[in-house]
Order: C-alpha cells, then sequence, then structure tokens
C-alpha cells in the first residue's frame, strides 16, 4: 500500500475536495459581495473599473497591475491605469465600509489589534516616500517605499483595517516631490509611531478588542507605551533585546550603612542578558497554533518590571521572553502592561498573533498583489491598497466559508485563485 492509499492519507485528500458548483458560484458572490462598495464610486464608469480591477486582483494572472488585468477583460488599458493611479473617487470611505463590513463580520471583545510597518522595494526614487530605509521584506536597509497598517484578529478572521503611507521628512519638506506625487497639503511629516498613534485614535473604539500588539518599532518607544497605558489600552509589544529593566522581583541590595541611607534599587540590566541569568526551571512550555508559520512550541517566562529610556524610568511592566522550541532558537522580548493576574500563557498567545497577521500579508502579496504594483503618486498608492484590501476581505471570507478546503502549498501563494478556479 502507498502512502497515498492510506486511511489517513485518504481522509485529508478529502477534506481538500472543493464542489465544481462551489466554487463556480463565486463569481455571483463576487457580484453580490461588491454590491455594498460599488456605490461609494462617484461614476458608473468607476464603479465598473472597480469591478474589473478587483476581480482581476483575485484571478490567476501571474501580474496584477493595470495592463494584465484589462487585457484580461478585454478593456482599453488607459481608463484602468486612471482609475487606479488618479481617479478622483474616495478611498477613505471604501476604507471605512470595509472597516464597518468586518466588525459585522469578525467583531470579538477579545479582538487583537496589531501594528505592523511593512516595506516595499521599489527602483527609482520617483515614487512617493521612497527612499533608502529598512525594509522587513528584505530584511536590511534597501531602497523602498514603507506602509503603515493596523490590523484586527480574532477567532472568527484577520483582516488589514487601514493602511498609510509613511512620508520621510525629506519628502514631507520637499514642495517639488510633494506637488509632483500629488501629495495633498495637509499631509504634515509624521513618524510611523504618530501614524499608528493617529490610526488607534480612529479606529480603536469602533473595533472590539482587548489587547494590541505590534514589533519593536512601536514597542521600543517609552512614551508611546504610556500613550496606550494613558487610554486604558493594554498591550503586549516586542521590543529589542538591549531594553534596559530592573527586576522588580529580584531582592534588593543592601541598603548604604550610613544612618538613614535610602534603600538601594537593583540595577538595571538588558533583557537579554537577565534571560541568560534565569535558572532552566524558570521557562514554561507552551503550546501555541496561532498560524501556519508560528512556532507551536515555545519557552516562556515573565517578570514584573520597570524599563529605562532616554534616563528616564518607566511605570511597572511586565517583560515577557519568548524563545521557540527549534534547533536554531529564537529569543523575542516584548513588554506589557498586563496585571500580575493575567496568565502567561494568554500574553504569549497575544504576541504569536502576529504570525496571523504575517500570513494576512503573504496572502495580500501572493494572491492579490499587494506588492505589485506601478503607479508612482500618494494617490495611487492608497487607491492600489483600498482595492486589493476589498479583494482580500472577499477571498477572506470565502475561505470561511468554504471552510478552508481549498488546497494549498506550503506557503499562501500556492493557494489557487478562486476566481480562476471559476473560468
Amino acid at each position: 500500500m502507498s502512502l497515498l492509499e492510506t486511511p489517513e492519507a485518504q481522509a485529508l485528500l478529502d477534506d481538500t475536495v472543493v464542489e465544481a458548483e462551489a466554487v463556480r458560484a463565486c463569481r455571483r458572490r463576487l457580484t453580490a459581495f461588491l454590491q455594498r462598495y460599488l456605490p461609494l464610486f462617484y461614476r458608473k464608469e468607476q464603479a465598473h473599473n472597480a469591478g474589473i480591477v478587483i476581480a482581476g486582483l483575485l484571478s490567476d494572472l501571474e501580474r496584477k497591475t493595470c495592463e494584465p488585468i484589462a487585457r484580461r477583460e478585454g478593456v482599453e488599458r488607459k481608463p484602468i491605469q486612471f482609475f487606479v493611479g488618479g481617479g478622483k473617487w474616495d478611498d477613505e470611505a471604501v476604507m471605512a465600509e470595509l472597516r464597518t463590513h468586518v466588525v459585522e463580520e469578525f467583531a470579538d471583545p477579545h479582538g487583537i489589534l496589531v501594528l505592523d510597518g511593512s516595506g516595499f522595494p521599489k527602483k527609482g526614487h520617483a515614487s512617493c516616500g521612497v527612499k533608502r530605509q529598512w525594509c522587513g521584506r528584505l530584511g536590511k536597509v534597501e531602497n523602498c517605499q514603507v506602509g503603515v497598517f493596523l490590523c484586527y484578529a480574532t477567532a472568527q478572521g484577520c483582516a488589514i483595517m487601514d493602511r498609510r503611507l509613511f512620508l520621510p521628512e525629506e519628502w514631507a519638506t520637499d514642495a517639488a516631490r510633494r506637488e509632483q506625487t500629488y501629495v495633498p497639503p495637509d499631509v504634515p511629516f509624521r513618524t510611523k509611531l504618530q501614524i499608528a498613534e493617529e490610526m488607534l485614535a480612529a479606529h480603536g473604539a469602533a473595533l472590539p478588542h482587548q489587547w494590541i500588539t505590534g514589533d519593536d518599532d512601536f514597542g521600543r518607544s517609552a512614551p508611546f507605551r504610556a500613550g496606550l497605558r494613558a487610554r486604558g489600552e493594554h498591550y503586549v509589544l516586542d521590543v529589542p533585546c538591549d531594553t534596559l529593566i530592573r527586576d522588580l522581583e529580584r531582592r534588593r541590595p543592601p541598603r548604604l550603612r550610613r544612618k538613614g541611607g535610602r534603600k538601594r534599587e537593583t540595577p538595571f540590566c538588558r533583557a537579554d542578558a537577565w534571560a541568560q541569568r534565569q535558572a532552566p526551571t524558570r521557562w514554561e512550555r507552551l503550546h501555541v497554533s496561532d498560524g501556519e508559520k508560528g512556532p507551536h512550541d515555545v519557552l516562556a517566562m515573565c517578570v514584573r518590571v520597570r524599563a529605562r529610556h532616554d534616563q528616564r524610568v518607566g511605570d511597572e511592566e511586565r517583560l515577557v521572553v519568548i524563545r521557540t522550541v527549534e534547533a536554531e532558537p529564537r529569543t523575542t522580548y516584548a513588554l506589557s502592561n498586563a496585571s500580575p493576574e493575567v496568565p502567561l500563557a494568554a500574553l504569549v498567545r497575544v504576541v504569536c498573533q502576529r504570525h496571523r497577521i504575517e500570513e494576512t500579508f503573504e496572502a495580500a502579496k501572493g494572491e492579490v498583489g499587494l506588492h505589485q504594483y506601478e503607479v508612482r503618486s500618494w494617490t495611487g498608492w492608497h487607491h492600489h491598497f483600498t482595492l486589493c484590501l476589498v479583494a482580500l476581505l472577499f477571498l477572506t471570507l470565502e475561505r470561511r466559508r468554504l471552510g478552508e478546503k481549498i488546497a494549498r502549498g506550503d506557503s499562501a501563494t500556492d493557494a489557487p485563485p478562486l476566481l480562476a478556479a471559476a473560468s
């Protein structure tokens, strides 16, 4: 008996079967799905072009830029390019409707808001906001554009709720380049942290959630964490390994001998140095299963600390240290304002939600062409990302409806496009 003939293999193969009619109906469901979005476009031809572009983003095209999409639908290229790159339609209105739609489908009071900065490599220097800067996708400094994203993760699904292009200071202060790339006059220079704060202030109240998480671009900032605490938010944010912390659970050094000497504090040390000093018995093994690329088992521990930043000592927080269980383990560090009553396992699960968002970005890039754009303007960037996120939401809802029966390979990019299968 071959491996594929075993009962276990047959059960797995049966679970991947999707009936032809179920997939063929995707086009009809896409038409119904778009009925809540197309009225937001000002003119009938804009709504028509929006439907063409979103269907093209969901298709099996190898490259999902305007020219192949237009050719696939048998229409002129230039109207499609103008619609995406500079059409006068309100992408913020479309995003507002998308957020309303996501809340209807995914709302959960235990949801998690995930902040993410993602780089998109670009050639040349004409694209709005492009410069040599850190590109997380490549893991190095490279010529790229950077977007700041607000994502929403619940037990019902994940979605990207907002996207904003980061405009470096040299771009924000260059009137000529702003004019060439149609940057609105009311867009000033804002750091990624300021953009994140604005998105949370604008949308946080409308998205039922319990936690906020993000990578160390956001967690390393003591003022940013303090701002979250002031707003009553609960967070678990990654921090660099060299973050200076004071262990509040360690016995303090003896008081100075002179009469009336003040009580001495535990000295500060790096987070990684603190972790290295801990006994093996302090690590707790936890099983997590939040996403294909997330770790299944980790070792973790936490301690009450105060962190120091720019010679200032912050409020009490909890340092969470997570180490993967693999041949070459990776260790990450996070700070949280969770009370001591919140179990370590809950904090680790929050951190692991970032792996689900990484998978969402993989799907967005591999299946709806998020990174495949040829626009150069501020308007074009936001138009393109808005259309991609609408397409991605449809794909997410279809996968949920089909019970994840669409056969996939080792990565999100191996999933067969729904509309291609329906053709």
